[in-house]
């Protein structure tokens, strides 16, 4: 069907650390979770781990069925 939904859980982070992640993304206009996910992929790329990214679910009306009107 569409792409699974994203993984939940629980992160306990340092709360100066946070604070950091929180100004970088509003300098980015990204919410902090957004801006996780973009330093976690940069740091494992210089690590030389790549990661694909999945098929962001589909948005809008679905087409209509053929013979329908």
């Amino acid at each position: 069907m569409g792409a699974p939904p994203k993984k939940a859980f629980p992160l306990r982070i340092d709360p100066a650390l946070f604070a950091a992640v929180e100004r970088t993304a509003a300098a980015d206009f990204r919410s902090a979770n957004a801006e996780i996910e973009v330093l976690l992929r940069e740091a494992l790329a210089r690590r030389g781990v790549k990661v694909g990214v999945s098929e962001a679910p589909k948005r809008g009306r679905p087409p209509k069925e053929a013979g329908s009107s």
